[in-house]
Formats: C-alpha cells, structure tokens, sequence
C-alpha cells in the first residue's frame, strides 16, 4: 500500500472528486511533455496557487479543465486552501513549508501517474439524491391542476 492509499480510498467516497478523469487531450499531453515536465508545472501551480497563506482567489483559483495539474488537484483534494484542510489536514491561514509543497505535488503526480496507467479507481454508486415531497399546487380556482399528458 502506498503512503497516498488512506487519502485516495477516501476521495473514491466523494462523487465529486472521483468524477474526474484525463481525458485523451490530457493524456496525450502528458506523454507528450513526459512526467518531469509536468511535475515541474505541478510545482509551479501549488508555489503560485497554493502555497501562499491566502492565496488570491482562493476557492476559485484553480480551472478546472485545461491542464492535467488542475484536474488532478480538482481530483485530489488540492484546489484551494480549504479543500486542503478538508482532505489533507494542512491548516488554512499559513504558507506552505517546503515539505507540505512537495508532498501535495508527491500526490498529484501519484493521481496523474494512475490515470496514465489506466489504473481506474473503484467506483462507487453515486448515492441516490433525497427525494422532497412538495405537495400539489391548487390553481387559482382552488383545484388541483391535472397533468396534460393524462388528460
């Protein structure tokens, strides 16, 4: 069991998280840039976007398509400060230390390194949404309205 595995099986319980994927697009930039290149946007985009004690939009500062990174961190937990704290523990409010900057790229590049293998995490059922009960509107006078298509 890897050092990410704890992390990666919660994030599988999350219908959000888990419904990212590369897509081909992504894939193929991948294998084209190689995976030190990446690594080295990765540490880029978690210095810039990440790692200051407030970030500048925090919460809205990473896209979500448009770079295999911003998928993986959309993925992993990894998009804003508060995501940060929620899934990884780190506190909000401080800059990141050089080892919590490495270890949130350690785990991107684990994510993205899955996805490259077509190593697809478990899927889990989507759980059904909870149903409201409304009840049935009276048309003005003072009726039910019928549905149209079983009139």
């Amino acid at each position: 069991m890897d050092r990410f595995e704890e992390v990666f099986e919660r994030l599988e319980r999350s219908a959000f998280r888990r419904r990212f994927r590369l897509g081909a697009g992504e894939r193929e930039y991948v294998r084209a840039k190689g995976m030190g290149t990446i690594r080295e946007h990765a540490v880029a985009f978690v210095g810039e976007r990440l790692a200051p004690a407030v970030p500048r939009n925090d919460g809205k500062q990473t896209p979500m398509r448009g770079h295999p990174v911003f998928i993986a961190q959309h993925a992993c937990g990894c998009c804003c400060r508060g995501c940060l704290r929620k899934w990884h523990g780190i506190a909000e409010g401080r800059e990141l230390g050089a080892e919590e900057r490495e270890n949130v790229v350690d785990f991107l590049m684990a994510w993205i390194g899955r996805q490259m293998e077509g190593r697809e995490e478990k899927v889990l059922p989507t759980p059904k949404p909870t149903t409201r009960r409304t009840r049935a509107r009276k048309s003005p006078g003072g009726e039910t309205p019928g549905l149209p298509f079983l009139s």
